[in-house]
């Protein structure tokens, strides 16, 4: 005679299956959420700089209209050499976002001078480069 298979028995193991598989989803949502969390911090990273950029042009554009006898002296190549008068906000942008590339434009017009402004950088190596371009008009 046949021992009696009981219906609990085959269902030994059942339990444990199951925690894995929820283990098994629980770490793909973990490295969602870390995935997430890089994300974010490099977007807010790349808005800092960006504002950084915003609030540095917006300062230049404020000496230079202070400043209008020495206008054509804050005008900057890209790789050149600032001026005097540029020097001390050069080196505060660079300090607030670094290795900031900076071109400065100045055209003299009818009325007004024509300011074109570029701050460029690239937040991490290998990167893409972020810039922040305005263009100002300063009248005389």
């Amino acid at each position: 005679m046949k021992t009696p298979i009981h219906p609990t028995r085959r269902q030994q193991g059942v339990a444990l299956l199951e925690v894995l598989v929820s283990v098994v989803i629980l770490a793909i949502g973990l490295l969602g959420a870390v995935g997430l969390q890089a994300r974010s911090y490099s977007a807010l990273s790349d808005a800092g700089m960006r504002a950084e950029a915003t609030m540095a042009a917006d300062k230049l554009l404020g000496t230079m209209s202070n400043d209008q006898a020495n206008l054509g002296n804050y005008a900057l190549a890209d790789g050149g050499q600032p001026k005097d008068e540029l020097k001390p906000w050069l080196s505060e942008t660079t300090t607030a976002i670094p290795n900031a590339k900076v071109t400065v434009a100045v055209t003299p017009e009818l009325r007004r001078t024509r300011v074109d402004l570029r701050i460029a950088w690239t937040r991490k190596a290998g990167g893409v480069e972020n810039e922040h371009r305005i263009t100002s008009y300063v009248t005389n």
